[in-house]
């Protein structure tokens, strides 16, 4: 079990400014945090503490807005997800996380570029591609984690508004990080650790939800949108970056 030193206090900071960047924009936390926290506490620890603090979120945020959640709005997202985590589980042992991470990269970059540079972009009307992108980001998910990129994607082509979108993820999340959950513990990585990171963190994580939702709540339309193409531009190269310096 660690002390209370530089360390402890520097994954709290990092866990409490993704948690503020997951609840006003709905998504990124994973990403931010697992690319600092593992090089503080190693990958076996930050993974499956990442994921504790990536629900504790979920739940923090559907509390306060429990009664505007529609779990039938993301019902097909989820059964869709459920079923490319398996495809995305052998697509491990298939293509290299190297390749997968570069193309990745590439994709947000372009997408968040062409979003932020004004170009029309497509607007989903219908329903029916939410088991594509669902099927789809099972399979990011199942295979390097990145599931809610996509779902990120799919929201802004349906031109979600800032709360709709936030809130749609939280719900999006919440029910799928539960199987993670579950292969973490059943791997054995709840260690004291983790647990302990986890507790210490909570008072950091709750108020980080309450500044992100009062954040959320007063972004206009117009520079949501940018913030979110930017942020995705943000994330695609700091993959290729950290994909570079392997």
């Amino acid at each position: 079990m660690l002390d209370i030193d530089a360390t402890v206090i520097a994954v709290v900071a990092i866990i409490g400014l993704a948690t503020f960047v997951r609840a006003a924009i709905g998504f990124g936390d994973a990403l931010i945090a697992m690319g600092l926290v593992s090089g503080l506490i190693g990958l076996q620890t930050a993974t499956p503490l990442i994921a504790l603090v990536g629900t504790a979120i979920s739940i923090g945020v559907l509390v306060l807005q429990w009664g505007k959640f529609q779990i039938r709005a993301i019902l097909p997202l989820i059964i869709a997800t459920l079923l490319g985590i398996p495809f995305g589980l052998g697509l491990l042992t298939l293509v290299p996380e190297q390749i997968a991470i570069i193309v990745l990269g590439i994709v947000l970059v372009s997408y968040g570029a062409y979003g932020l540079l004004g170009l029309q972009l497509p607007v989903i009307t219908s329903d029916r591609p939410a088991g594509l992108f669902g099927f789809v980001a099972g399979i990011l998910g199942g295979a390097y984690n990145t599931s809610g990129l996509v779902i990120a994607i799919y929201g802004t082509l349906k031109r979600w508004q800032p709360e709709e979108f936030q809130l749609t993820l939280q719900g999006y999340f919440f029910c799928t990080n539960f199987l993670i959950l579950a292969g973490h513990g059943l791997s054995g990585l709840w260690t004291a650790e983790v647990l302990w990171l986890f507790g210490v963190s909570l008072p950091v994580i709750g108020l980080a939800i309450w500044l992100g939702n009062i954040t959320n709540r007063r972004i206009k339309r117009e520079l949501f949108a940018k913030v979110v193409f930017g942020f995705l531009v943000v994330i695609g190269l700091i993959l290729l970056i950290n994909n570079a310096l392997q």
